[in-house]
């Protein structure tokens, strides 16, 4: 009797042991579909890199990144995340680009993570990652109330990102005096500011008052007259501020058109969206100071820092954001027990990323991001 008892303990013990160790051994499977060939093989190469990194911080042999090439191909994309959904993956990271999303609705099991930043008609199974403008116009809002500014115009470019942009402004109701859509071509943008900057009537101003002054008999005239001449233009302007949604040599067309307008950063603040920390920011002393949302530059130099010495190269952009989106799939999955379920993203959450503040809602993300200003050769933080 007591041979079967222990027979049957042993054998206890040895499923047991068995299920611990099939357990132990069972792997937490992430897809990360990203361009490692064509035209946009580098920007791919670089979150693969950054994952790496992730991976190695993370130490958990539970986890087990598997990539594949989408070539930016929207078909690709979709071929490639199948075959990770029939190798048992149920949560993916990427793709990179909007266009990429194009067929994943149909595979309504899987939870995309898209590093695009735009947030407008994806397919209900993407959750966009990168940063949107909803986090960008929330944090201006942030730096509105900081700073008492309570007359913004909003300047955004006639393209394809404009929808989102207005988004943004409906769901965060930030405060604006106007908005204005201008032409990205120059020729036309110039004219344009000039309209809303009442540029005309103030140049009329200044030569009707100069003129006043030539047929008064005030002994100060002469005086008068040379100080006036100095100016550009005569007259208040009904904003204290431009919120432009622009980059790069576009958002330089603009700052230029306004200062033609004479509307300098000394007489209203100029405001746009994230920069990423652009150096030519710093080198174009006219449109300083200039201020924006941004992600923590202090994590993102050192991510760089460490980036660069162990693949000699610098990392892009959105290799930081998928440096943080493994952190924050780690710590959704430690919370929830490492079961990966369709909850995973729906229940509220924040996480403390290198990036900035995650907050998770409902299928969706945001950031709670810092504010920058360029001005005198440096980026300074605001908040």
């Amino acid at each position: 009797m007591k041979i079967i008892i222990n027979l049957i303990i042993a054998s206890f013990i040895s499923t047991l042991l068995f299920f611990t160790n099939s357990s132990a051994e069972e792997k937490i499977k992430i897809g990360l579909i990203i361009p490692l060939s064509g035209e946009n093989k580098e920007i791919g190469e670089s979150i693969l890199n950054a994952t790496r990194l992730a991976i190695n911080k993370i130490n958990d042999s539970k986890i087990l990144i598997i990539p594949r090439d989408t070539k930016s191909d929207p078909q690709v994309t979709y071929e490639v995340a199948k075959e990770l959904y029939a190798l048992g993956v149920k949560i993916i990271i990427g793709p990179i680009f909007n266009q990429n999303l194009k067929y994943l609705d149909e595979l309504n099991k899987i939870i995309f993570l898209s590093l695009s930043n735009k947030i407008l008609d994806n397919p209900k199974n993407v959750i966009s990652a990168g940063i949107n403008a909803v986090s960008q116009i929330n944090t201006i809002k942030k730096f509105q109330k900081k700073e008492k500014i309570e007359r913004s115009l909003l300047l955004i470019p006639q393209i394809d990102y404009k929808n989102e942009i207005e988004k943004a402004v409906r769901e965060t109701k930030i405060n604006l005096k106007d908005t204005f859509i201008y032409d990205t071509d120059p020729t036309i943008l110039t004219s344009q500011i000039s309209k809303f900057t009442r540029y005309p009537q103030r140049k009329q101003n200044l030569q009707d008052e100069i003129n006043r002054i030539k047929n008064s008999n005030d002994l100060n005239k002469e005086k008068k007259i040379k100080n006036l001449e100095k100016r550009d233009t005569l007259g208040g302007i009904n904003f204290d501020s431009v919120i432009i949604a622009d980059f790069d040599e576009s958002l330089k067309s603009v700052t230029t058109s306004l200062l033609y307008s004479d509307i300098s950063g000394a007489r209203i603040k100029y405001i746009t969206l994230n920069q990423w920390f652009d150096e030519s920011l710093l080198a174009d002393k006219s449109l300083q100071p200039i201020y924006f949302p941004s992600i923590n530059k202090k994590n993102f130099d050192i991510f760089s820092n460490e980036y660069s010495e162990i693949y000699k190269k610098k990392p892009n952009q959105i290799s930081f954001l998928s440096y943080d989106i493994i952190g924050l799939v780690y710590y959704l999955l430690y919370k929830n027990n490492f079961v990966l379920d369709d909850k995973l993203f729906y229940k509220k959450n924040k996480f403390k990323g290198k990036v900035g503040i995650f907050e998770i809602n409902k299928n969706k993300i945001s950031h709670i991001l810092n504010f920058y200003v360029a001005e005198n050769n440096n980026f300074k933080k605001i908040f």
